[in-house]
């Protein structure tokens, strides 16, 4: 479907709504990981004397994709931005709100876990991260305990010998989201002799151990990944999981752990060898195109700025190949409508 069509069929919708005039600012909300990234080309936009810039909002990759299919109108966001990919639960409530969205990815990004430049480098694997995190941990018998590790050195001698205290989002962040689905999930759950026979012996699912202990080894900080920055600067014996964007900006003063023998850098993660990493996104409500001013603009700016020498690479997104870019730069000009079988 292309803008034209959408912009001429869908305002009507708006009219039909009873909705007098469009606001003059595109409403965008979401995911920490890609604010500021969004906040980039929101300002490059704003530049712009025909367009205000944009109000971009965070709240966690959960409150956009929810927020912007929650309803057609200038009280909802015309964007939802995400660091994990919508479900197909999440797009049936956009069905059932009657509102049609095209995914458009935007470049990658590694999760970081960091702390600061003053302490103990966290040399790790992947499988040992998830098995200090997940709330409950299984045992020979096929039984489930509440996790017993107060020190990562009681989980190989190796590991330093301090207490697990790890400073991460919330339920509400596409970054927690990613990061339980990567570590704890797949590479500790799915692959682990103990707890493969212990999921069998209670017929669960790896995502058993998605679920974060709650007992003080790891403390929700928030949405904002700037507010995790801050509490290891001042903690040197904790660490942190956010966006690579927020130790790209801060290694005068944090550090990456080594994970699975790597460390998050920018090259790691554009090639493939970072440990921990995903793709990020952005919906856009065909609904409001061509009726609140500027979302096509907004989105055609993006395209501007993908490249290995873009403004959003200097901020720290791993940008896509070139055929990914030349996929999205044509979902943004033709809005194909996503649908569960594209996810």
């Amino acid at each position: 479907m292309r803008i034209s069509h959408v912009m001429t069929t869908l305002a009507i919708s708006f009219s039909i709504a009873g909705i007098a005039e469009a606001r003059e600012q595109l409403s965008l909300a979401g995911s920490s990981t890609v604010l500021p990234f969004a906040t980039i080309i929101a300002e490059e936009m704003g530049k712009n004397p025909s367009f205000k810039t944009p109000v971009v909002e965070s709240g966690g990759s959960s409150v956009g994709k929810k927020g912007v299919c929650d309803g057609i109108g200038t009280e909802y966001i015309d964007i939802g931005n995400a660091s994990s990919r919508m479900k197909t639960s999440e797009l049936e409530y956009c069905d059932k709100n009657g509102v049609d969205l095209t995914e458009i990815k935007v470049g990658y990004d590694g999760i970081a876990v960091a702390n600061s430049i003053d302490g103990q480098t966290l040399t790790i694997s992947k499988a040992d991260l998830g098995k200090a995190l997940t709330a409950e941990i299984p045992q020979e018998d096929g039984s489930w305990i509440p996790n017993p590790f107060k020190k990562w050195s009681e989980i190989n001698p190796s590991y330093p010998d301090i207490e697990i205290r790890v400073y991460g989002p919330p339920t509400t962040s596409g970054t927690r989201a990613s990061f339980v689905e990567m570590v704890n999930e797949k590479a500790y759950c799915k692959k682990d002799t103990v707890a493969k026979k212990a999921l069998k012996a209670i017929n669960a699912k790896a995502d058993k151990c998605i679920a974060m202990r709650t007992d003080g080894a790891y403390i929700e900080a928030g949405e904002q990944d700037n507010l995790i920055v801050q509490k290891l600067q001042e903690d040197t014996s904790a660490y942190g999981i956010f966006g690579f964007s927020y130790l790209d900006q801060n290694t005068d003063t944090l550090k990456s752990a080594v994970i699975d023998g790597g460390e998050a850098t920018f090259e790691a993660i554009a090639s493939g060898d970072y440990a921990i990493s995903r793709a990020l996104y952005f919906y856009v409500k065909h609904a409001h195109v061509g009726v609140v001013p500027g979302i096509a603009e907004y989105m055609e700016e993006w395209t501007k700025h993908w490249g290995e020498d873009g403004l959003l690479s200097d901020a720290g997104m791993v940008p896509m190949p070139d055929d990914e870019q030349a996929k999205y730069t044509k979902a943004i000009k033709e809005l194909p409508k996503l649908t569960a079988d594209m996810l």
